[in-house]
């Protein structure tokens, strides 16, 4: 499994939002000074998060974004997935059910369904505010 830029990037931009909360609603200009990304990529990104309602926007002066719940409402799985990650260590376990021909007598996915609920468990445990200073 691996996480992609997206998601990484996702997880930062939110965790910054987290950490600012108090501040009002903050700009794209802020959050990409903040994570040394451009700032195309940073509105890209924020659109992408606003439309999965993981945080708000406002227009015009004083505009910009802020998370739409508190810190502790966030668990890293519902981020990586809003963001398209498939959280399955193997292709195998992607869909559900299993449409492997060899599953049924497959030696190594009892690991492999372990291993994924070891990731899905921790990630679900795993809140923005746990992320925080």
């Amino acid at each position: 499994m691996l996480i992609s830029t997206r998601g990484r990037y996702a997880l930062r931009f939110l965790i910054y939002l987290a950490e600012n909360q108090n501040d009002g609603y903050i700009t794209t200009r802020e959050i990409s000074k903040s994570q040394e990304v451009s700032q195309k990529y940073a509105e890209r990104l924020m659109v992408l998060l606003s439309k999965k309602f993981l945080v708000t926007t406002q227009h015009g002066k004083g505009g910009g974004y802020r998370l739409s719940k508190e810190p502790e409402n966030y668990k890293v799985s519902e981020i990586l997935i809003a963001m398209d990650e498939k959280l399955a260590p193997v292709e195998c376990l992607v869909c559900e059910p299993n449409k492997c021909k060899r599953a049924e007598n497959c030696r190594t996915l009892p690991m492999w369904m372990k291993l994924d609920d070891m990731i899905n468990d921790f990630f679900e445990r795993t809140t923005l505010k746990d992320l925080m200073k």
